[in-house]
């Protein structure tokens, strides 16, 4: 069947709303986040249900048509972002937004695959509970992009990231078969679980129609603390010793002053601390429980003893919730106060062992900026989890070609010292199209053979996502 006649049979079936094809609408959904690819699509399918998605898959399986499932459109590896060839069509879940259900005892929420982040905090909110993962596209990534990238964040070092909140999983498989697993099983010993081989899939093995969430009691209240140190290793040290001694740590952020410069120059505002640091890290603790300690006393008492002892050399309290959100929006700020400040720059989210971070950091800035004399090697992020956001400056080697003839190389070489202590080359974006070749260089070989059979089994027509993740 031509492609033109298949998608009028389509539409002749699910009708105008749920097959697209006029070229302004798609044309927002064909080119990724960062503007570095640009596809094509036959057609935009907006599903309404699990039924439609599966009876479209279904179709598509046996016309032999390609399909690109797509949340928000938030992805940073090109993930989401059909190829140029214009043979397959995007699967937008965007339709399918409902909040199914949350139950406030059991601290369980059933979404569908297209409700965005923030509204589902929203919700909980009303029911004083909170769905612990949040991120800087919060407003627009969605569940089941979030699911499919196994997405990070903030709060990553109390809660895990999002497969640690995943209770159970409905989605469609590459035959339009339908698995529902949104039971959420503590027990199930019937083979491997299919969820967990669907969460951090990138859309290749299936599209994710709905999730069964875990949730947490909403906060009563946070402390958040912004802290001089000397050095990653001091760092390191001191989440340690707030580790030893609570549980109720959510954030800790580190920062170098580079980026911290950057930030006061993009927010138009003065240093949090006094004098000038060489490194910083942002922490927030939180309260649940009514009667317990209040977090910015808690961090009080355990920061003071650091100081008192020398081992941290400044900090700050934040004193109200304004003065938290001004902390966390210097963080939050950083990728584009880097851009406006520094110019540009190679990004890396990597992450390595949360003990070899401090070693990593030194290594590479010392390895990189002696092979390219000029650059400035910076990076910040989730300590706590080992996640680094890497930044490679260009500077005084910068020019409209750098990109494309330093910048390659320059990644490699991070990619090789990440490699080197034991890390990984994606920490929380994926692999999607922009990691695909290195994760085929450096990826140890039972692991590439595992995700080619896996998606061969799942989907011998390599119909789903094509070129995306898998090498």
């Amino acid at each position: 069947m031509r492609k033109t006649a298949f998608i009028d049979s389509l539409r002749d079936h699910f009708g105008e709303r749920a097959v697209v094809t006029d070229a302004a609408i798609i044309e927002p959904w064909l080119t990724d986040w960062r503007g570095r690819w640009t596809g094509r699509a036959a057609a935009m399918l907006e599903p309404g249900n699990t039924q439609e998605v599966a009876a479209m898959v279904s179709a598509c399986a046996k016309a032999g048509v390609a399909m690109v499932p797509q949340g928000g459109n938030s992805s940073m590896v090109g993930g989401a972002t059909p190829s140029a060839n214009g043979d397959a069509v995007i699967f937008s879940m965007r339709r399918m937004n409902a909040i199914r259900s949350i139950d406030a005892d059991a601290r369980v929420a059933i979404v569908e695959a297209g409700v965005i982040l923030q509204h589902l905090h929203d919700a909980a909110s009303q029911k004083a509970m909170r769905f612990p993962l949040t991120l800087g596209a919060k407003g627009s990534a969605t569940i089941g992009g979030l699911v499919s990238t196994n997405a990070g964040g903030t709060q990553v070092l109390r809660f895990g990231t999002m497969r640690g909140l995943i209770l159970g999983l409905e989605a469609v498989l590459p035959d339009g078969s339908v698995h529902d697993g949104l039971a959420g099983l503590k027990k199930d010993n019937r083979g491997p679980s299919i969820d967990q081989m669907l969460i951090g899939a990138e859309g290749t093995l299936g599209i994710v129609t709905a999730a069964r969430l875990q949730l947490a009691p909403a906060i009563v209240q946070r402390g958040t603390a912004f802290v001089g140190l000397a050095s990653p290793r001091a760092a390191l040290d001191l989440l340690y010793r707030l580790e030893a001694v609570t549980d109720r740590i959510e954030g800790f952020e580190i920062l170098p002053h580079d980026s911290l410069v950057a930030a006061m120059d993009h927010l138009d505002t003065a240093s949090p601390l006094g004098g000038e640091q060489p490194w910083y890290a942002l922490i927030e603790a939180t309260q649940e429980d009514a009667d317990a300690e209040a977090p910015s006393a808690l961090l009080e008492r355990l920061l003071g003893q650091d100081l008192e002892a020398g081992r941290i050399a400044d900090a700050t309290i934040a004193a109200s919730d304004a003065q938290s959100e001004a902390l966390w929006r210097i963080r939050d700020s950083l990728s584009d106060a880097e851009k406006a400040y520094y110019g540009v720059a190679t990004q890396h989210d990597v992450s390595v062992p949360v003990d070899a971070m401090p070693a990593f950091l030194e290594e590479v800035k010392q390895v990189v900026e002696a092979q390219w004399p000029g650059v400035m090697v910076s990076g910040f992020g989730h300590l706590g989890d080992g996640n680094i956001h890497l930044h490679v400056r260009a500077m005084k080697r910068g020019n409209d070609d750098w990109r494309e003839q330093e910048a390659p190389a320059i990644e490699r070489r991070v990619h090789d010292l990440v490699t080197a202590h034991g890390g990984s080359i994606s920490a929380e974006h994926g692999i999607g199209q922009m990691k695909r070749d290195e994760l085929a260089r450096l990826g140890e070989p039972a692991r590439l053979a595992f995700l080619r059979s896996i998606k061969a089994a799942f989907d011998p027509d390599g119909l789903m996502n094509p070129g995306k993740l898998i090498p």
